[in-house]
């Protein structure tokens, strides 16, 4: 039965609506997953997307470093729909985990270009940025990401709770959120070469990992940093989540 007035589905539209309600159930259930692991640990895990409430938490927490540009409002604001952070309380409600990720849109672009351009951390590098600012990007892996690309930063868990599996929980949501709300063509991060060394990568569940994603100076900020590039394609990340999701249920796959 169709409503009067409703358009007609051919055959590949009615296929894409139900694969993408199909992924909604999928997504839904692997959130909760990671939602339920964190509060086993302690954690009440709560979702925002205003920054400046972002980054008014990040300030007031004892031992999180400065957050980067990318995520503050102040140089680089975050439109809604177009970002998320993550915050872990622990049961005396004081800050454990956070995270932050948002969109950028690199359809006539790419994320090598994005980051030596410097507005990836600058909504206006004339304006914002010190003039021996700088950024060199070499990966392949960035030149060649287009499209809908999700970056995942500022990850940080409270030292009592390193260890704990955290990491991965944050991801996994990371991860999850993302592909609920954008489905984006990549979701990546750039991460220092210690994190690669010591298997931290590993455990946040990345397919790819390049030298030369990042050589970053930023002097007012005072960033120096040397990081890699770690990935998941858009194919990878929905093969994540359905998987994911079956484990989960059990169902051996």
């Amino acid at each position: 039965m169709r409503l009067k007035g409703a358009p007609v589905l051919n055959a590949t539209a009615r296929s894409n609506a139900t694969k993408n309600a199909v992924d909604l159930l999928h997504v839904a259930r692997v959130i909760r997953h990671y939602d339920v692991a964190a509060s086993q640990r302690g954690i009440k895990l709560s979702l925002g997307d205003d920054f400046r409430e972002y980054v008014s938490i990040t300030q007031s927490t004892p031992t999180k470093g400065p957050t980067s540009p990318v995520f503050r409002p102040d140089r680089s604001p975050i439109e809604s729909g177009e970002g998320f952070w993550v915050v872990g309380r622990d049961k005396g409600n004081e800050v454990a985990v956070l995270q932050a990720v948002r969109l950028y849109d690199l359809s006539s672009s790419n994320l090598a270009e994005h980051l030596e351009s410097l507005k990836a951390f600058y909504a206006s590098p004339t304006q914002h940025a010190h003039p021996h600012d700088k950024c060199v990007s070499i990966a392949e892996g960035a030149k060649r990401m287009t499209g809908k690309v999700a970056y995942h930063g500022d990850v940080w868990v409270r030292r009592d709770y390193r260890g704990a599996g955290m990491t991965s929980i944050l991801a996994g949501l990371a991860f999850g959120v993302s592909f609920a709300i954008w489905a984006p063509d990549f979701v990546c991060a750039l991460v220092a070469h210690w994190a690669i060394y010591k298997g931290v990568v590993s455990r946040y569940g990345y397919t790819h990992q390049e030298r030369g994603g990042s050589a970053l100076q930023l002097v007012e900020e005072g960033i120096v940093d040397d990081d890699w590039l770690v990935w998941l394609t858009g194919d990878e990340l929905r093969s994540r989540i359905v998987s994911e999701e079956k484990a989960d249920l059990g169902l051996g796959l």
